[in-house]
């Protein structure tokens, strides 16, 4: 079969690029980078360079694939986030409409049941429901966790701090995910193309709560009284534009913070709670320490 996969050689789209071409399948990888092309070559898949914001492009690379990978990446320069993401799910839905492709598995997140009030996975509200409009296409949303890899941010507050925190409110559980688990869920319906009409999957490796991940990261790294510090709203907000975020990207991710919080955000994950996958925070944690230690 032909793929089409957005998202160059990032942590899900280049493991799930190799276990198609493993599977022995021609895959075309979407890249906005020339210099991605070799890289993406030595896979043995074929790079299409271009913007995903380029619909004639999107529409003549997915031209005559069975199926395509799609998700959002991230562009911390818009100055509308929420929209940003939403005008990309609907330059995708055009030019699939365009190819004629049958198959999508769509990069969504848990959240994403909130067309407001979840930072930027508010705009993935309006991805997903762009791409259900499409008639005749057989849609498969990925609603994945809070990345295990966004933990990693915490890491100069651990060293210059010796604290870890968010405002997301102690002893909150967290719903998190490892990126090759995805990769994995996302091979899964690729290689089988079983699924029909507009449809969900949840993809979910552990829950923990905030006090549990700074224990569990803490023991990683030798600080096992490593303590989750409650930041207010605005604290948090100080702190990411200190680190050089601008602003519209940490208003939104204050608000997302938010909605963990308040439990919104996991509410449509809890109604329909999946089997959980294999990567557990306990090791991730191993890979955690090693980018501590480096």
């Amino acid at each position: 079969m032909k793929y089409v996969i957005i998202g160059s050689l990032g942590n899900i789209s280049k493991p799930l690029t190799q276990k198609l071409v493993a599977a022995g399948h021609e895959v075309t990888v979407i890249t906005s980078k020339s210099t991605n092309k070799a890289a993406i070559e030595a896979l043995g898949a074929t790079a299409a360079i271009g913007s995903v914001n380029d619909e004639s492009f999107l529409a003549i690379t997915f031209s005559g694939a069975d199926a395509v990978y799609t998700m959002v990446p991230p562009n911390f320069g818009a100055s509308d986030w929420k929209g940003f993401i939403a005008e990309t799910g609907h330059i995708y839905a055009k030019a699939i409409k365009a190819s004629g492709v049958k198959h999508v598995v769509n990069l969504s997140s848990i959240g994403a049941h909130m067309p407001t009030g979840c930072g930027p996975v508010s705009g993935l509200f309006f991805v997903e429901e762009a791409l259900n409009k499409l008639e005749g296409v057989h849609i498969k949303h990925l609603r994945p966790g809070f990345f295990y890899l966004n933990l990693l941010a915490n890491i100069p507050m651990i060293k210059g701090h010796g604290i870890i925190g968010g405002n997301y409110g102690e002893g909150t559980k967290i719903v998190m995910v490892h990126p090759k688990d995805i990769a994995e869920a996302a091979a899964e319906e690729l290689l089988s193309l079983s699924f029909t009409g507009k449809s969900i999957r949840y993809v979910v490796s552990d829950e923990k709560s905030t006090g549990e991940i700074a224990k569990v990261l803490g023991t990683a790294i030798g600080k096992a009284d490593l303590p989750w510090i409650d930041f207010k709203d605005e604290e948090s907000l100080a702190g990411m534009t200190g680190a050089g975020l601008p602003k519209e990207i940490a208003d939104n991710y204050v608000e997302m913070g938010q909605a963990v919080r308040n439990g919104k955000m996991f509410e449509d994950y809890y109604k329909n709670k999946p089997t959980l996958a294999k990567t557990k925070l306990e090791d991730f944690a191993k890979e955690f320490a090693a980018v501590y230690n480096a």
